[in-house]
């Protein structure tokens, strides 16, 4: 059969893939018979924000997590592509901390000079993949959702590129059915405004749960509490917000700590992770894994052990973003053009087992960005993806660390150069906790049309 791929998914790593291939196709080289399915009516993915909360309107569950006035939590400089880089698509400097608006018109504009949109089926949901050892061909099945009808299609080739952060884990805690307020987890969070003037509750100490509470003290919640496992976040939180132990138990509105304290709430975020969940795959193919930045069974972190015609972009935890799925989907391209090989069974464990032993060896955080950088650097090694500065991003993620250590309301305030290309990112013209509009057209204004007084009074105006 020629050459056929089927590209799950149309987020940051679906479009990584096909930039992949369209970049092979302007070489002259021959590329296969590509098809990407994209449950969303446009693509981005998480960066997609859509209103919708629990159900769009095919009826389908929302796969997003993204929420109104999400700004970066980490520099841009940290995930722009090497080969197109923010100067070229804005023309000018902008700050290193955009919100959700303009990185999806950055994915946007990236995805659209490639002209690659021709590949993509929107609407169209993946309901089931199934492979046939015979054949050696995977069926498969999907569901337009605008028409409702049912199809099927052989491919010899599958690319997951569903992402890992669209399935919540939401762990048990005693009483919690008992709490009266609202209850969700971070998956359903679609924005801070309505938690003004109330006392919150976050259980989690990772990014999720640290940027919804400061979202939320942005947005006027009366108290912001985290609630950590492990050990806290450890920040200098302003009067307001604060971290206590495990919970223990709920009885009603009053949540009780491991330690002994007791704290009455009017709503209950869990920011506790998500599972590897891939409904549309048997058992035999989906990957099963805890999210770490090295899941076993993937050869090269891409390529299924069980099956090496298929393939998982961005199943990893993620420092790096963007440029790392470039460069998981350029060597993909690749592995099906056979511009690369796959070796035998016995040397791809072995490959798997070194990376896993370099992983398990992880210390601290900077050790595990290393891990990554130099994870990144053996892919861009084997294909023709731009190298970059890997050990410069690298100084990037420290610095941004440490700005969040000295103040983790304003580290978005913070500039940093570009790796690709050297600019200075500019200072954004309000503050990030002044700012309330985190709009492409107020972002991209050269001097705001509206004050910041103007804007609280907005706001403070619609809460009422």
């Amino acid at each position: 059969m020629t050459q056929r791929v089927a590209i799950i998914g149309a987020g940051p790593s679906g479009i990584a893939q096909l930039r992949a291939f369209d970049s092979a196709k302007k070489t002259g080289q021959d590329i296969p018979e590509i098809v990407c399915f994209e449950k969303q009516d446009d693509w981005g993915g998480q960066w997609n924000y859509n209103w919708r909360s629990g159900i769009d309107k095919y009826g389908e569950p929302v796969h997003s997590s993204m929420y109104r006035n999400l700004w970066s939590n980490g520099p841009k400089e940290a995930l722009e592509f090497a080969e197109y880089t923010f100067d070229e698509h804005f023309g000018r400097p902008i700050s290193s901390y955009p919100p959700r608006a303009v990185l999806w018109d950055y994915i946007n504009g990236r995805a659209e000079k490639s002209d690659i949109k021709k590949y993509v089926r929107f609407a169209t949901v993946v309901r089931w993949v199934d492979y046939n050892e015979s054949t050696e061909l995977f069926t498969v099945t999907t569901e337009d959702l605008k028409t409702g009808k049912t199809a099927s299609s052989d491919f010899t080739h599958v690319v997951v590129g569903t992402g890992h952060f669209s399935f919540p884990n939401v762990p048990e805690f005693a009483g919690i059915g008992t709490f009266p307020g609202e209850l969700m987890h971070a998956h359903d969070f679609r924005g801070a405004e309505r938690f003004a003037g109330k006392d919150i509750l976050l259980i989690g100490a990772s990014y999720s749960a640290e940027d919804i509470g400061v979202q939320s003290f942005k947005m006027g919640a009366r108290s912001v509490t985290y609630s950590y496992r492990t050990a806290p976040m450890g920040f200098d939180w302003p009067q307001g917000i604060e971290e206590l132990p495990l919970i223990d138990r709920f009885e009603g509105s009053t949540a009780h700590f491991s330690n002994g304290v007791s704290r009455k709430f009017d709503a209950v975020i869990l920011c506790t992770g998500y599972l590897h969940h891939y409904p549309f795959l048997p058992s035999g193919l989906a990957l099963d894994s805890p999210n770490n930045v090295y899941p076993d069974t993937l050869y090269r972190g891409v390529a299924s052990e069980n099956n090496n015609k298929l393939y998982y972009l961005g199943a990893q935890d993620q420092w790096f973003t963007f440029n790392m799925f470039d460069a998981q989907a350029w060597y993909v391209r690749d592995l099906i053009t056979g511009k690369a090989s796959i070796p035998a069974a016995g040397d791809q464990r072995i490959s798997i087992d070194a990376w896993l032993k370099r992983f398990n060896a992880i210390e601290t955080a900077e050790d595990e960005v290393k891990f990554q950088a130099d994870y990144i650097r053996d892919l861009i090694e084997q294909t023709d993806y731009p190298m970059f500065d890997l050990d410069e991003v690298t100084r990037t993620f420290m610095a941004w660390k440490n700005d969040k250590k000295k103040n983790i309301m304003t580290y978005r305030d913070k500039v940093y150069p570009s790796v690709m290309t050297g600019t200075m990112a500019a200072t954004h013209h309000t503050p990030w906790l002044s700012e309330l509009d985190d709009s492409l057209e107020r972002y991209m204004a050269p001097v705001p049309s509206e004050s910041v007084e103007d804007l609280a009074a907005t706001e403070k105006a619609k809460s009422k």
